[in-house]
């Protein structure tokens, strides 16, 4: 299981400081969003995330408005997962679609520290570390698949072409 480092925040952690707003209508390649992500809470945080890494943060996290690039940026800046006390409903979603697992653990959130080494076994649903063992819960298979797919849309590509086979298309 690999080890991932803990990036620590607040709560009502939102879309607008996830990614910031002037980026929103600006086409923009996925690392270039990654330069920009979370720059107005934590503007060095593009410099210091490393694939992997995590962000642990209170409750309501991804509040504001809908735009899917917020967990794009940060899938893009190489984030493994986001475990928080509470998420935004349209953030989770986006998350999910996005491939960028999201975990709602208010213990972890809660005793987890900038810095820590954490491992996550999805499966599961446990969070490890120094400070403890801590529980959230476990994916269902459906959207285990489109987390280890990428996303929604690699999940619905791969999906289909398993139905169709190598069979002649009618």
């Amino acid at each position: 299981m690999k080890s991932s480092r803990v990036f620590k925040y607040g709560d009502n952690v939102n879309t607008d400081v996830i990614y910031p707003g002037k980026y929103t209508y600006s086409l923009l390649e996925p690392e270039e969003m990654a330069r920009h992500a979370l720059e107005d809470l934590d503007p060095g945080f593009a410099d210091k995330v490393q694939a992997g890494d995590v962000i642990v943060a209170g409750k309501n996290f991804g509040c504001g408005s809908s735009r899917e690039q917020a967990a794009s940026c940060l899938k893009y800046a190489g984030v493994r997962a986001v475990i928080a006390v509470s998420f935004a409903r349209i953030f989770f979603r986006n998350a999910i679609n996005q491939g960028l697992p999201v975990l709602s653990s208010p213990e972890a959130a809660e005793k987890l520290e900038e810095g820590d080494r954490i491992e996550i076994d999805f499966k599961q649903g446990e969070i490890r570390s120094d400070r403890g063992v801590f529980s959230f819960p476990p994916f269902p298979d459906s959207v285990l698949g489109i987390l280890e797919a990428g996303g929604l849309i690699p999940y619905t590509k791969e999906k289909l072409k398993k139905e169709r086979g190598t069979g002649c298309r009618s």
